[in-house]
């Protein structure tokens, strides 16, 4: 699996994977891409985790409302999707806070 960052407001726009943009038709399945409950706030900004297929290369992000575009740019591209190590490895860095809404699910 592979993973990446994206803020709140942003979501998953096209995805290419090895052969270029995933094509519905050839795979026969939309790419397996979730987001977990788990995210880091940095300046004021939740950036939450998702977990991605292997076989996705590159993944397309794009705000979610008008409203955003104005404030930014309109796409990105993510070529560098991070590895579960590397993911470990920025969680380990960042100032964290745990909040549990559900307490008997970790026990």
């Amino acid at each position: 699996m592979k993973y990446f960052f994206l803020s709140e407001g942003w979501t998953v726009g096209r995805v290419w994977a090895s052969d270029g943009l995933w094509q519905i038709t050839a795979w026969r399945r939309q790419p397996e891409i979730q987001r977990l409950n788990i995210c880091l706030v940095e300046s004021n900004e939740l950036m939450w985790l998702y977990r991605i297929e292997d076989a996705v290369l590159t993944v397309e992000v794009k705000p979610t409302t008008s409203g955003l575009v104005s404030q930014t740019i309109g796409q990105v591209v993510l070529k560098r999707l991070m590895t579960a190590e590397q993911v470990i490895e920025r969680l380990g860095t960042a100032e964290a806070k745990c909040q549990l809404q559900n307490i008997e699910s970790v026990i």
